[in-house]
């Protein structure tokens, strides 16, 4: 328990030293308005009817729009402590009751079916409650009906074949909206006062003055059902699912939502289909439908990336065996004669360029032409789907009425609580209290920006304890593991190689310490950004979202950039090997090159980091579930809808946030290195068409109805695409110039394999792998470094040098072991081509986020038609009702003004 409710058990024990609880002792009796007096804070209690269905009152005509669970616990004679926590618990409550029903909600409770002592407290919002505060929220509710004829797209004929069941899921009627206001509610569309406020509107509305209602008189800081439930005051607050997920309410009148998105929706044998957003929204809210169809359009845009990169990656598998290198590497007349440098001191032994025949035969599936221009293709792919995305996102903003949803946004209780300083607000020149001074603010940030980089600096050390074990396994696997390869395990020789041995393993651990990172990091971010005080609820989810997104950035992909640009780039030579920390020699690139070592680690973090997921979000809720229901099997009795929601499962607030990373860190995956891994788009497509109908299936049957919440977009998410898309584009320049062998073949194809440079009359590859090999002299061996060992095939009288992956001079030169004229030349066209792919990459994204309007025409021209019609009906009705009123009281002032000069005549006569 809290330090702030130890604190009001103490005043109270002061104030009621006997431990008096009769002060508090909740009565029910029947009520259906506001009583005055004492008698304010009884509520009804009734027996359940046995209608499971139900979502009403008793009375069968006011609907549940809320339910409050709270437990009467039982005094315990001698334990003060125990009955401090059950006074101050009872004090709340009833107080806090009260308060609400000050505010006009209505109650009523009944007790548990199988636990007596557990009480549901229902809640309800009469009209002029939801009138009130749907003024007060600027809440959008209909005009009348949207007389612009829809866009019909040429793809119709295709997307309907995808498309939900209209004779199902109908179509939502599409209305002019504006904000509500009482005083004009005629020229609002309120035939039926049932569905003028939907049951996500009333939610919302009845959740806002749940959060806003004191529990502690003459405390206005104590406020609001989250503290209550911190507290254990309440044991759960949710809203009501309309029916059970897989059968139709017994209601006539229900329209079974639940069971529609369920059969429609999140059943698996939808996976092909389109989601049906409309429904989505009106069941679960905006910032749910705001989720989903983004997932969905991103899924769909996976689909071209995917079917290209499947495409790219089966020409990799075709002209497999027609890559030159690769064959001269296999050839035992070219690669079974080049004698190689051990990669270790002292224990190493000399190898045999061939017996790296599979992994260089694996490496051109991925390090081809193909891949080159997938690269570029999926930096296009990107700026196109962003682009895009805010076309989809602004139909949305203004289907779903969330268009000017930032002004209309009301401060955090949390932000209202604080303020205690007064300040000018340079807008309405009006004085107004806010929690914090500029100073203030200021360092609330810089401590939360501090603990940030105190964090990411932990990843990186974490990286570098990962670096060191590789080097020092590496030497171990070096030694052991050829020993360890017996006649059962020969024919895994020519793929488990120490590298790969120690890249699997070295990921493995890697992953492990990203996932306990992640859990720690979390509640940290928490705590940071409820310190800096947001003042809105979107302004805490985009500071939550930019410190998390940070920290999962550099923890997921700080080990791939180190395989990517690190591994293997300063190792020196086998005379001066570079030594890591003085003790540890520099490790090297796995004979099939860093890119295959790169695409396993990605393997292992997309994979593993997926199957996490699955067994967070979807098998623990299940098993409690599940759990759960064996439990109240037990039981005959039939459990009313209340009860059947609380076995469910409660959602984390920031369970959509948790989703949206998710996401967001697999487009990175997805983007930042498809150079290297062109099925990683094909992969993310996969696991986004289960991820959909997973989530689906998740907030559908195991958790109790998401409370609806509006979201005008997908908010601090979208910069960070963008973000992530510019970074993409650089790493993939990077990748294909630095670690992967494009650009050396390019430059020996066409310069150095022709005379004058050359032995050949044409550009060919014939010779490419020699020429990537630098020659050393096995007596220039270091003391440490030396070999001990020798293979048996080894004749050190006549084998008298040995190659490693480098461009330098050879011994006798004068600037022998010195990079070569020809490592300069790379080195500059590398340079060169990450400049003319930068550009030529930034040019086309600039040229198509110029062409695609963020806006579509026709959503601009039903925003004015819904603007002028506003003005029209709204405005213009009440400026005509007034002049009529001005009218009259002139006409009856004339009247009155003739009527006086005939009788001042008449007094004349």
């Amino acid at each position: 328990m809290s330090s702030f409710d130890s604190d009001e058990e103490q005043m109270e024990m002061e104030e009621f030293p006997g431990g008096d609880e009769e002060f508090c002792v909740q009565t029910y009796m029947p009520n259906y308005g506001t009583l005055s007096g004492q008698d304010q804070h009884a509520v009804e209690l009734v027996e359940f009817n046995g209608n499971e269905d139900s979502v009403f009152f008793a009375d069968g005509q006011r609907r549940i729009d809320f339910i409050l669970v709270y437990e009467e616990e039982q005094r315990k004679q001698g334990d003060q402590k125990k009955m401090r926590s059950i006074l101050s618990k009872k004090r709340k409550r009833a107080l806090f009751q009260e308060n609400l029903k000050t505010v006009g909600l209505q109650m009523e409770a009944t007790r548990s079916i199988l636990d007596f002592k557990t009480i549901f407290l229902k809640l309800h919002a009469p009209w002029e409650v939801l009138c009130r505060y749907a003024e007060v929220l600027h809440i959008k509710l209909p005009l009348f009906c949207n007389d612009l004829k829809p866009k019909t797209s040429t793809f119709n004929c295709i997307t309907k074949l995808f498309s939900v069941d209209e004779e199902k899921i109908p179509p939502e009627d599409e209305y002019f909206t504006a904000p509500f206001e009482m005083n004009r509610i005629k020229s609002f569309h309120t035939q039926n006062r049932d569905t003028f406020f939907t049951p996500a509107t009333r939610s919302r509305i009845v959740n806002y003055i749940l959060n806003r209602s004191v529990y502690k008189r003459g405390k206005p800081s104590k406020f609001g059902i989250t503290k209550l439930l911190d507290s254990k005051t309440y044991k759960a607050a949710y809203t009501l699912h309309d029916c059970k997920f897989n059968q139709k309410s017994s209601d006539p009148l229900c329209p079974n939502e639940r069971f529609l998105l369920y059969q429609e929706w999140a059943h698996p044998k939808n996976f092909y289909k389109l989601q049906p957003l409309d429904l989505i929204r009106k069941y679960y809210g905006e910032k749910i439908g705001i989720y989903f169809a983004w997932l969905g359009f991103y899924t769909g845009m996976l689909a071209i990336a995917g079917f290209t990169g499947l495409l790219c990656f089966i020409f990799g598998i075709l002209t497999m065996d027609h890559n030159t290198w690769s064959q001269e590497v296999c050839d035992p007349e070219i690669g079974g004669r080049l004698i190689m440098c051990p990669q270790c001191d002292r224990d190493c032994f000399y190898w045999r360029l061939n017996i790296t025949c599979q992994s260089s035969r694996k490496l051109s599936i991925f390090d081809n032409y193909g891949t080159l221009a997938y690269a570029v293709f999926m930096a296009i792919w990107v700026t196109v789907f962003l682009e895009f995305w805010k076309r989809r996102q602004a139909e949305l903003e203004y289907e779903w009425d969330t268009v000017e949803l930032e002004q209309e946004e009301p401060r955090r209780a949390e932000y209202e609580a604080k303020c205690t300083m007064r300040r000018k607000n340079p807008i309405t020149q009006e004085e107004e209290m806010v929690p914090y001074t500029a100073c203030g603010k200021c360092m609330r940030i810089f401590c939360g920006g501090t603990t940030v980089l105190f964090w990411i600096s932990l990843i990186i050390a974490s990286v570098v304890a990962i670096i060191v074990y590789r080097l020092a396994v590496f030497f171990e696997f070096s030694v052991n593991l050829p020993k360890a390869m017996d006649n059962d395990l020969e024919p895994l020789k020519d793929y488990l190689t120490p590298q790969m041995a120690t890249t699997v393993t070295a990921s493995l651990i890697n992953f492990v310490f990203i996932m306990i990172l992640n859990i720690i990091y979390e509640r940290v971010a928490i705590l940071i950004t409820d310190f800096e005080l947001p003042r809105t609820q979107t302004d805490y989810e985009n500071s939550l979202t930019l410190k998390m997104f940070l920290f999962q950035f550099v923890n997921y992909y700080s080990s791939c950039f180190y395989i990517a640009f690190f591994k293997g780039k300063i190792v020196g030579y086998p005379g001066e090997p570079v030594y890591w920390l003085g003790r540890f020699r520099n490790e090297e690139c796995d004979p099939g090159g860093c890119l295959i070592e790169l695409t396993t680690q990605l393997l292992i973090v997309m994979g593993g980091k997926a199957i996490w997921n699955n067994i967070q979000e979807v098998l623990i809720p299940w098993l409690k579930n599940l759990i759960s229901r064996c439990k109240t099997k037990s039981s005959e009795n039939v459990l009313p809808r209340w009860e059947q929601d609380y076995q469910l499962q409660s959602i984390s607030k920031l369970g959509l946030f948790y989703e949206y990373l998710e996401m967001v860190i697999q487009f990175g995956f997805a983007t930042i290195f498809v150079a290297s891994f062109p099925l990683a788009p094909l992969l993310a497509l996969i696991n986004n068409i289960i991820e959909i109908r997973v989530d689906a299936w998740k907030i559908t049957t195991q958790f109790r109805r998401i409370l609806p919440a509006k979201a005008q977009d997908i908010g601090a998410w979208l910069p960070i695409l963008n973000g992530v898309a510019i970074f993409a584009a650089v790493t993939n320049a990077l990748i294909i110039a630095f670690t992967s062998d494009m650009i050396p073949r390019l430059v020996y194809y066409w310069t150095l394999s022709v005379e004058p440079y050359g032995e050949y009359s044409g550009p060919t590859m014939r010779g490419y792998t020699n020429s990537t090999l630098s020659v050393f002299r096995i007596t220039d061996f270091s003391n440490i470094s030396k070999p001990i060992k020798f293979p048996p095939w080894f004749d050190p009288e006549t084998d008298t040098t040995c190659r490693y992956r480098d461009l330098r001079y050879p011994p006798g030169h004068p600037l022998e072991y010195y990079h070569s004229l020809y490592f300069w030349h790379i080195m500059a066209a590398k340079l060169a081509f990450i400049i003319v792919m930068e550009h030529v990459v930034f040019g086309v994204k600039f040229l198509v986020s110029y062409w695609i309007p963020d806006v579509p025409k026709h959503i601009k021209d039903q925003i004015k038609r819904e603007t002028y019609l506003t003005q029209k009906i709204l405005h213009e009705s009440h400026l005509s009702q007034w002049h009529n009123k001005m009218t009259d009281a002139t006409k009856s002032l004339m009247k009155g003004s003739v009527s006086l000069k005939e009788h001042s005549k008449d007094m004349d006569i």
